[in-house]
C-alpha cells in the first residue's frame, strides 16, 4: 500500500490521516506529502489502520498521539486529562498580563495553564492543585519535560493550600451541564473534568465561595466558563466580594473568561 492509498483508505479527514501516518512511520508530514506513491511497510500499515479505526470510533487525535500543543508547548496527554483547548490560551494571556509573583492553578489537569505561565514567567511561583492523582502525575511529567519547577499538590480545590494567599488564582474548571447535547462527542475525555451539575456551575460556585481567603489584596481570580454562562459567573464573582469584574471573549468572540479582583 502506498502513502496515498493508505490515506484514501483511512476513512478519516486527510489532514488527520497524514498526521497519524507520520506518527507511526516516523517520518515528517512534509516527506509523506512529497512522496505519495511511496510504499509503506506492512507493520506501519497495520499500525496506521489500527489508529484510524480508533479515530473513526471517535477517539481524539491528541489521545492517539499522546500529546497536544498548547501555547506553543508540546504537552503529554492521555484519557486521564482534558485535552487542552486553544480557547484556554486566553486564560494564559490574561495571567501573563498581570505578571503575578505567585499563581494558583486550580484543577490543573495536564498542567497546561500553570506550565505555560511558568514557561513565560520563570520568576513566578506556581502552585498547581489537582484532585485526580493520574492527572497530577501527567502534569508533573509535562513540567519535568520542560524543566520547570512547579509546586504540584494533590487535593480538591483549595484544600492543599489552606492558609496561603496568592497574587492570582486561575482555573479552567468543569463547566458543562448534565445532559448537554455536546457530551456524547466528549465521551472519551474524563467526565469529572467536564461536567459540573445541572447548570454546569457547581465547581465555579465552590471556587468563588471560598476564593476570598486565598487572594492577597488586589489579587485577581480568573475563571474559564462556557457559552452563555458569563452573567451567572459574574454574579458569583460579585457575591464573593470581588470588584472590577470583567468578561473577556475568545478569538471566536464567545465570552470565555470572567474575573474580578479583591478590594
Amino acid at each position: 500500500m502506498t502513502v496515498s492509498q493508505a490515506i484514501a483508505a483511512s476513512g478519516i479527514d486527510a489532514r488527520e490521516a497524514r498526521l497519524l501516518l507520520a506518527e507511526v512511520a516516523g517520518f515528517s508530514q512534509a516527506s509523506l506529502a512529497a512522496s505519495p506513491e511511496q510504499e509503506i511497510p506492512f507493520e506501519v500499515e497495520n499500525a496506521f489502520l489500527e489508529l484510524t479505526k480508533k479515530r473513526r470510533e471517535g477517539v481524539p487525535v491528541a489521545y492517539l498521539l499522546g500529546r497536544k500543543e498548547f501555547y506553543g508547548l508540546n504537552l503529554w496527554v492521555n484519557p486521564s486529562v482534558l485535552i487542552p483547548r486553544p480557547e484556554t490560551e486566553l486564560l494564559v494571556d490574561l495571567a501573563l498580563e498581570r505578571k503575578p509573583a505567585s499563581l494558583l492553578d486550580l484543577g490543573t489537569g495536564s498542567g497546561a495553564i500553570g506550565i505555560a505561565v511558568k514557561y513565560k514567567l520563570p520568576a513566578t511561583r506556581v502552585v498547581a492543585v489537582e484532585s485526580d492523582l493520574s492527572s497530577l502525575l501527567t502534569a508533573k511529567r509535562n513540567a519535568t519535560k520542560l524543566n520547570l519547577q512547579i509546586d504540584f499538590r494533590h487535593g480538591r480545590w483549595f484544600e492543599p493550600v489552606a492558609g496561603e494567599r496568592f497574587d492570582l488564582v486561575v482555573s479552567n474548571p468543569p463547566y458543562v451541564a448534565n445532559g448537554d447535547p455536546h457530551l456524547p462527542g466528549l465521551r472519551f475525555e474524563p467526565q469529572g473534568a467536564l461536567v459540573s451539575g445541572p447548570d454546569g456551575l457547581d465547581a465555579i460556585r465552590e471556587i468563588t465561595s471560598s476564593v476570598g481567603a486565598y487572594l492577597r489584596p488586589g489579587a485577581w481570580l480568573l475563571l474559564e466558563h462556557g457559552f452563555g454562562q458569563e452573567k451567572a459567573v459574574r454574579a458569583l464573582i460579585e457575591a464573593a466580594g470581588l470588584e472590577a469584574i470583567t468578561t473577556w471573549p475568545d478569538l471566536a468572540g464567545i465570552a470565555r473568561v470572567s474575573g474580578g479582583k479583591l478590594k
